[in-house]
This record gives C-alpha cells, sequence and structure tokens, in this order.
C-alpha cells in the first residue's frame, strides 16, 4: 500500500501551500488532515527531489554589476570584475577570494591558441595555486614579459616570470616558453647588448604575437617591496622613488599617479623585457589587483594606459570612485 508521504500530488500541494500561498505547517495539517510531522516530512521531500528550488541571492554581490558598470563608464574599461570583500573576512580570507574569482574569469576568457603574456610577482603566483582545476586540453602559450632568471627567491618563493608562465600553463593548459635574461640589468647598455644574442632575442618575436597580458600592480613599500626582496633595488632606492611620487609599478617599472613613468626612466630603462609602450599596444591588458591600498597604483596604471581590464575587490573598487 503507497504510503501518503510518497504521494507526489500530495507533496506539491503541501509545498504550494507553505511557499505559495505562506501557510504555517500546523494550518497546512488542519487544511489537508495529516499530521504536522508529515507536512515536514513532504516539504523536505519536496527540496530532496527538486520540486522546491530555494535560492540565496547575496544583495551585497547583486549591487556588484552596477558597480564594474561605473568603473568601466569612469575609467574608459573595456571589463572590470569586483569580487566581494566582507568585512568579516580576514585579509587571507578577501585576497584568496579574489584569486580564486581571477582564475575563474581568466580561464573563461583565454581563448584556444592564444598567445597569453604573463608577468612576475605574488598575485599572479597565487592565482595559479587556487583549489580550481581547469581543462587541460587548450593550446595556450603563456610568454614571460620580462626576464625571468635570478639565483634569489622572495620569502622562499620563485615568482620570477619564467615560473609564472610555468605555472600558468600547467593551471590552465598549454605550454611556456622562457625569457632567459635577468629582469633587471645595472646598465642599460649591457642589457641592450646581452638581448641582442640569439639564445635571447627570440622573445621579441612571442610578444608581437599577445593577444593578453595578465600582470599584478605593485605597490612602493619600502623594506617588503618585492623589488627590494628580490634585489633589483635597496630600500634606499625605493624609499628615493616614493619621494619623486611613484604611485606603483607593472611588470617591475615605476608609474606615478597620473601613469606617467618619465620620472623614473633611469630605473625602468634597465628593465629587460616589454617596455610600456609595448605594453599598451596588446589588445588586453588584464590587472589583478585588490585592496584599498592599491587604489592609487591601480588607478595610475589605468590612466597610464598599461590597464585596460581590471578584476579587483569591492574595496580597491570603491576606492577607486
Amino acid at each position: 500500500m503507497k504510503k501518503i508521504v510518497d504521494d507526489w500530488r500530495l507533496i506539491y500541494k503541501c509545498c504550494s501551500l507553505y511557499y505559495e500561498d505562506d501557510m504555517k505547517q500546523q494550518d497546512i495539517s488542519d487544511y489537508l488532515g495529516i499530521s504536522r510531522a508529515t507536512v515536514s516530512r513532504m516539504l523536505q521531500k519536496g527540496k530532496e527531489s527538486g520540486i522546491v528550488k530555494v535560492e540565496v541571492i547575496n544583495p551585497v554581490q547583486f549591487s556588484y554589476g552596477k558597480l564594474e558598470k561605473t568603473l568601466e563608464r569612469k575609467y574608459g574599461l573595456k571589463e572590470v570584475v569586483v569580487v566581494e570583500s566582507s568585512p568579516l573576512d580576514t585579509k587571507t580570507d578577501s585576497i584568496s577570494r579574489l584569486y580564486e574569482k581571477a582564475a575563474l574569469f581568466l580561464s573563461q576568457y583565454f581563448k584556444d591558441g592564444d598567445y597569453i603574456g604573463v608577468s612576475m610577482g605574488f598575485t599572479l603566483h597565487n592565482v595559479a595555486r587556487t583549489n580550481r582545476v581547469f581543462s587541460k586540453e587548450n593550446h595556450y602559450l603563456f610568454v614571460p614579459i620580462l626576464g625571468g632568471v635570478s639565483q634569489g627567491t622572495v620569502s622562499k618563493v620563485d615568482v620570477q616570470a619564467n615560473q609564472i608562465a610555468k605555472e600558468f600553463a600547467k593551471k590552465f593548459g598549454g605550454t611556456y616558453t622562457q625569457f632567459l635574461s635577468p629582469a633587471v640589468f645595472s646598465e642599460r647598455k649591457i642589457m641592450e647588448y646581452f638581448l641582442k644574442e640569439k639564445s635571447v632575442n627570440y622573445i621579441f618575436e612571442d610578444f608581437k604575437k599577445l593577444d593578453t597580458i595578465v600582470m599584478g600592480v605593485g605597490i612602493p613599500e619600502s623594506g617588503g617591496s618585492t623589488l627590494i626582496q628580490a634585489g633589483y633595488l635597496s630600500k634606499e632606492e625605493m624609499d628615493q622613488y616614493v619621494k619623486q611620487g611613484v604611485a606603483g609599478d607593472i611588470a617591475l617599472q615605476f608609474f606615478d599617479k597620473e601613469g606617467n613613468a618619465e620620472p623614473f626612466q633611469q630605473f625602468n630603462e634597465r628593465v629587460a623585457g616589454m617596455t610600456f609602450p609595448m605594453i599598451k599596444k596588446i589588445r588586453n591588458r588584464i590587472a589583478i589587483a585588490g585592496g584599498a591600498n592599491r587604489a592609487e597604483a591601480v588607478k595610475g596604471a589605468i590612466r597610464g594606459g598599461y590597464v585596460n581590464m581590471l578584476i579587483t575587490n569591492n574595496e580597491c573598487a570603491e576606492k577607486l570612485l
């Protein structure tokens, strides 16, 4: 004999009265002439079977579409992705959520056959280390956009561009090439001679084929900067650039809050890789940066034309407005 709790017509009726007519369980019990416990079991079965589907909408995340469009219009960006950063989050939780979202966005944005440039730093390293798993059947080529040869690490982690290209290929699929050069030279002329070597200058042909560049945005943290830890410049040199108005760096090249790189030409011209004029010619220039403390650097990068797509969190996004 069929149990009453398995009567799908009655289960639907029970769910309809509860969710659509806002009747209480006891009222439904009285109305249908069944026990309140049976009503409760039917409501549960309605959810388990798919008769009832519950959707929870985050009202904060829901509003980010407008925030993204506002930023796109204000700064003339092709696309902005804003990730939620809750006041209850730890700094680690907040930035981890940004990395996860960035990895998902990139996996959907990259197109089979793309040549994709990557810079250096912890941001891209952490994006490649997220737990998300993607198809490895894509034919991407990841290209380091600055020299990636170094004898040192930063906080015992290799965040040089060559390593980032390797990690991105492992994460998103495809292959990678290497830029067999130091990132920063002591003198511009030495760098120019070095880059004429055939074993190195093939990388410039890859630069011409790039469809997209993915970059972190650095900020001038005296003593804590990746550039200082990696040995590219001293604390005293960084302090001097801060006095000159440096707002941030992309691919190890400095710019001020207006995006002007000229005051820092003496350092920038010793960086082996894509120069700012070369970067600006790439169709898709994606920056990943979060936190209110990076807003000025992000703004400078956008104003300089080095970035035309942004993945950030609401703390940085709101500061940008």
